[in-house]
């Protein structure tokens, strides 16, 4: 076979070979959740806009609506304020999830969780079966929280939202969905296991996931 012939084959095959590669990659090293929507894109944009890196910082009195310090405030202030964040965003989206002054800011995570369960439905929300469906549902553009009663009812519980995103099936397992959150460390995107860690006995599997549509 002449040489430039031999060359033509090489260059022919070569896009066969990388294509046959790909999809013989690990079913766990795929995107598990499908791709982000544009509606998903435009809650990312929004997410990361909302300003929780600087407002609703913890150990600091703030208003819950704005996450700003309220120096108008007495007594001791919350520690975190994950759920005073959860309910001002939503609010901003045009969505209900139990807020003041319906409750109070404290303790208001684990009564945001029994809120979602009993009354969740009735205002929009439905419960999703796992992080899987969570991810999916963030992607499609849906308002998407991860929340967790603590079973002590003196003690705080958790919840955040989560955020669109690619991850693999793997990296799902390990780690959770990526999500946006007030808490000891409020974060635009952290991993939701160290979102979490906080809170023993919440990851993996007594952490409930509800989405909303956003108008």
């Amino acid at each position: 076979m002449a040489p430039c012939a031999s060359r033509r084959l090489v260059l022919i095959a070569f896009p066969v070979a990388v294509a046959t590669a790909l999809t013989d990659l690990p079913a766990n090293a795929q995107p598990c959740c499908g791709p982000i929507t544009p509606n998903g894109e435009r809650l990312l944009a929004r997410l990361d806009m909302s300003g929780v890196d600087h407002l609703w910082l913890p150990h600091v009195h703030v208003d819950w609506e704005t996450g700003e310090p309220d120096n108008t405030q007495h007594g001791r202030p919350a520690s975190t304020h994950c759920s005073a964040f959860v309910a001002a965003f939503a609010k901003q989206l045009g969505i209900y999830i139990l807020r003041p002054p319906a409750h109070s800011p404290v303790l208001l995570a684990s009564a945001q969780m029994r809120w979602l369960t009993v009354d969740g439905a009735a205002a929009g929300w439905r419960r999703l079966p796992g992080m899987a469906a969570a991810q999916r549902s963030a992607n499609e553009g849906n308002l998407v929280v991860a929340v967790w009663e603590n079973p002590d009812r003196h003690r705080p519980g958790h919840i955040a939202f989560v955020r669109p995103g690619t991850p693999d099936a793997e990296r799902l397992a390990v780690d959770g969905p990526d999500v946006t959150q007030a808490g000891a460390r409020n974060s635009l995107l952290m991993p939701l296991r160290l979102a979490f860690r906080h809170h023993p006995g919440a990851w993996p599997d007594q952490i409930g996931f509800f989405a909303h549509a956003i108008g």
